[in-house]
């Protein structure tokens, strides 16, 4: 049991869930479910979805990220990992809200899938109709 002083807070997207704790170290480092950002996240641009609110604040502090993430896709868990850093940065320094808010990086994206009705085949298609 480590005694370091993390900072916590959750993400969420779709139906992704990230739980993610920003701790103040000299050397940065960043883990999702054990393992680190480049073999969870194969392309260039989900990393940079992760890892936007570090990139857009200018933070010259340096944290070590620890994520634990499951639901959703590998997009919408990218996507909770930035909502869930973003709300942790505020816990560490509440200065950061203004810029944060203004990159609506703090909003959850309450987009997700809809429900299948019933009688329908998907949630609003509807089978085929004939007339005789």
């Amino acid at each position: 049991m480590s005694t370091e002083k993390y900072f916590e807070a959750v993400g969420r997207r779709k139906t992704a869930t990230a739980r993610v704790r920003i701790t103040p170290v000299s050397k940065a480092s960043f883990l999702i479910n054990e393992s680190d950002l480049e073999t969870y996240f194969k392309t260039a641009e989900l990393r940079a979805v992760a890892v936007d609110a570090f990139e857009k604040t200018k933070i010259a502090q340096k944290f070590k990220v620890t994520v634990k993430v499951s639901g959703g896709g590998i997009n919408g868990q990218a996507e909770a990992i930035r909502h869930g850093i973003s709300r942790a940065l505020l816990v560490y320094d509440i200065e950061l809200r203004k810029k944060l808010k203004k990159l609506m990086f703090l909003r959850r994206d309450p987009r997700a899938k809809e429900r299948m009705k019933f009688g329908l085949k998907k949630a609003r298609k509807s089978p085929q109709w004939s007339k005789r």
